[in-house]
């Protein structure tokens, strides 16, 4: 029996996905590529956009075609509220939302015998149960669930309604799958979840003891960590970064609006007074470090001074890239119901003028990286005989390929930016 995986939406998704595989493999399924005719072909969908919703029915639309006679499961966040929808497609043997999709192995067993499987076809996840996952030979890094669920509302935001509370499991437990990918010859970990700066809310502990504990896993050479909200970003968390050789000096903040009207209709927990607080320490114990951050535009009645505002705002902030987003209506949430919306071309422009901005901010970034000497973990794959990786701090390198050298953590000494925009080391580097 054959199996193919298409994954859509957040690295969380793709750490499941990875142990939802390795459930097929126990069972005897071998894995082909997405597109070829295959037993069974598993979607795991996001539903975070209105564009994500449109990619998981195109996902499924190609995953009919290609394999008419497949058990075709989709699983996940936009099977959480859709899943009617999308069992009402024909070829669609399978509807499974968060709660459920680890049985699916389960689930297809049933098929066999002609049942018609729809699983949380009214939104919302009702269990506080954790489902442990990891993404292994995937590419170099792997990333490790720590965390599901949120306990926050922001106004905008469906995500807690498809993967429920906060919740995870023990760090010890966690500590095993560390070990267990390095295991593997895995050299760098990046910790991930929906909100992982709240770990500990179902067993007491904090995300402050999680990555203390995590830097005694042997072999592993570096720890990432995901998105991380501002206002669950201490002083204490920053002082244990800044005096670690294993955790990278990268940090990925959403900021969202750098307006604080718009951070209120958001229902963020904090304004952008705090948000600069944050980047500014984190400057002053780590001064190389990566900060990223996300926003979104169009926000109903964010006005073009609103805008305006946030636009100065991340201009005169010190990051190095940003990650912008379009904002979305989604259901269930309490921004739909807001007047005052912005139209899609305004919105458009919004979004290309500050990705324009994360382009020279990130340049600037490189560029004041130019002549330091970084560790870099290259990637097992290559292109056009060029081999790529990033440094601890997240600057994209490129290299001539050389297959020993992949998978490994290398100093080079960083010379200047490609035509491609990523970083070039010493042409007469001795690997």
């Amino acid at each position: 029996m054959t199996v193919s995986f298409h994954t859509l939406g957040c690295k969380l998704n793709f750490a499941e996905t990875s142990t939802i595989g390795r459930l097929f493999a126990e069972n005897g399924y071998t894995r082909i590529d997405f597109g070829q005719p295959a037993d069974v072909v598993v979607i795991n969908t996001c539903t975070v956009t209105a564009q994500a919703d449109r990619k998981c029915r195109q996902a499924i639309g190609k995953a009919v075609k290609s394999s008419p006679n497949a058990v075709v499961a989709v699983i996940g966040c936009f099977a959480e509220i859709k899943a009617a929808e999308i069992a009402s497609i024909k070829g669609v043997d399978l509807a499974l939302g968060n709660k459920d999709k680890f049985n699916i192995i389960e689930h297809i067993r049933r098929i066999k015998n002609e049942e018609l499987i729809i699983k949380n076809e009214e939104s919302g996840i009702k269990s506080d149960e954790f489902f442990p996952s990891f993404s292994l030979h995937d590419r170099t890094r792997s990333f490790l669930k720590v965390q599901d669920g949120c306990d926050y509302r922001c106004s905008y935001c469906i995500v807690p309604v498809v993967r429920g509370r906060s919740r995870n499991a023990p760090i010890a437990e966690i500590l095993k799958q560390a070990e267990a990918i390095a295991a593997q010859g895995v050299r760098e970990i990046v910790l991930t979840g929906v909100n992982i700066g709240d770990f500990g809310k179902s067993t007491g502990e904090t995300f402050l003891q999680l990555i203390c504990a995590l830097e005694s896993v042997q072999s592993v050479e570096r720890i990432r960590i995901g998105s991380i909200e501002p206002n669950l970003i201490t002083e204490d968390i920053i002082r244990v970064f800044a005096a670690s050789q294993k955790l990278a000096p990268h940090f990925h903040i959403p900021l969202q609006s750098g307006c604080n009207k718009i951070l209120a209709a958001m229902s963020r927990r904090y304004g952008r007074e705090l948000f600069a607080e944050k980047v500014e320490l984190i400057h002053q114990y780590i001064p190389r470090a990566a900060i990223g951050a996300d926003v979104i535009v169009g926000f109903p009645g964010e006005t073009k001074a609103d805008f305006e505002d946030t636009y100065n705002y991340i201009e005169n902030i010190n990051l190095a890239y940003l990650h912008v987003f379009i904002y979305s209506e989604r259901p269930e949430t309490k921004s739909a119901g807001l007047p005052d919306k912005v139209s899609p071309a305004e919105a458009d422009r919004r979004s290309k003028a500050l990705l324009k901005l994360s382009d020279a901010k990130k340049r600037q970034f490189y560029q004041d990286n130019v002549g330091r000497r970084l560790p870099v973990i290259f990637e097992q794959k290559a292109k056009d005989g060029v081999m790529t990786g990033f440094t601890d701090s997240y600057i994209r390198v490129e290299a001539p390929y050389n297959a020993s050298m992949t998978g490994k953590s290398i100093h080079v000494e960083l010379t200047e930016i490609s035509k491609s925009g990523n970083m070039q080391i010493r042409a007469d580097h001795n690997f």
